[in-house]
């Protein structure tokens, strides 16, 4: 090849390099949204950034694989799960459960001993009483609850860590992970969509989200909106993101999660009445002081359980634990008819 030759082809040869990286900086990575899809009694969504589309594909699949796998497990819907297995047979004897399920007993039971039992999953007896009354549209009585309630207790509640079985020291108990399981799973997805290859990914279901790495293009941060519980009509028929909601405000998240709880997004209503899903462990009836609580943490499982734990504190107590805990923050939206937004301290960094 002659001199001439060779400048001709250093020259395509440059050209087509500019040519490709122009072309892979314009593109840059895929981003890739799976939409809603039902699962775990509400919508779950996840976004996955990756160099690749087939990849974000992939990461997709993998973190709802694990989000459906927490719900076989843990669901008190299917007759089949563990957490119905126990409900059914843990007085009686100690049952053997999954090394997830197991992880989410004990992460519930030190939640339960940080917020001084507001936070509870044996309150699955004060559920079942307030969804039957829901259907007579009756409200129980202070016998009833004290009956229920006589069922509930987080130390009642027994675990074996060498044998990771779960027990029942009264006839009765149920277990309701409601406040915890959803965070869990989220944890579990990103989790799947890390080791899958996702460069970036934001897995939200039914409000409890957390992100990672990057973020969609053009933005150095998720952009997560916090919902305005006065402009909520119907949360319980409602898609997250569809419209029709106003934001009160916006958070910027990288490497973080979030979770919302309030009376805005699951309620019953009884005599006219709403009645908010979360209920007070120690007094057997709903917890009304705050119509939204929405936790920042490093990770959707204390963002989950702790949501629900500051809701049955109310204010004062809920703030001064969440200013206790590191790297958690919080935004409280008091009961109409005054409904105060309240923040812990670090909480500004984040809010866009």
């Amino acid at each position: 090849m002659n001199i001439k030759n060779s400048r001709i082809l250093l020259i395509i040869l440059s050209v087509s390099l500019v040519t490709l990286l122009y072309f892979l900086i314009l593109r840059g990575p895929a981003e890739v949204d799976s939409n809603y899809r039902l699962v775990m009694g509400t919508f779950a969504r996840v976004v996955v950034i990756a160099e690749k589309r087939n990849t974000a594909n992939r990461c997709i699949e993998a973190a709802f694989a694990e989000i459906y796998k927490v719900n076989e497990l843990m669901s008190r819907f299917k007759s089949d799960s563990e957490i119905s297995i126990v409900n059914r047979e843990g007085f009686g004897r100690a049952v053997k459960v999954s090394d997830s399920t197991y992880e989410v007993l004990q992460k519930s039971v030190s939640f339960s001993k940080l917020s001084d039992g507001a936070f509870d999953i044996t309150v699955g007896p004060l559920v079942d009483l307030f969804r039957s009354s829901e259907k007579t549209e009756v409200a129980p009585g202070p016998e009833e609850i004290a009956q229920a309630k006589a069922k509930v207790g987080f130390e009642k509640l027994k675990l074996d860590d060498t044998n990771k079985t779960a027990s029942f020291t009264v006839e009765g108990m149920r277990l309701d992970l409601g406040g915890i399981a959803k965070g869990y799973a989220v944890d579990k997805a990103i989790e799947a969509a890390q080791k899958a290859g996702a460069l970036g990914a934001m897995v939200d279901i039914g409000g409890n989200i957390r992100c990672f790495g990057a973020a969609p293009r053009g933005k150095d941060k998720w952009l997560i909106g916090l919902q305005d519980p006065k402009t909520v009509e119907n949360p319980n028929l409602q898609i997250p993101g569809a419209g029709g909601n106003d934001y009160l405000l916006t958070l910027k998240l990288k490497d973080r999660a979030v979770a919302t709880s309030g009376d805005y997004q699951q309620f019953v209503i009884i005599n006219g009445k709403r009645l908010s899903h979360i209920l007070n462990p120690h007094t057997g009836i709903s917890a009304e002081d705050l119509s939204s609580v929405t936790i920042i943490a490093d990770n959707a499982t204390d963002a989950d359980a702790l949501s629900t734990a500051v809701s049955v504190m109310g204010i004062e107590k809920g703030l001064t634990l969440i200013e206790k805990l590191p790297d958690t923050e919080a935004i409280l939206i008091t009961s109409p008819p005054d409904s105060k937004l309240m923040k812990t301290s670090g909480v500004e960094k984040y809010i866009k």
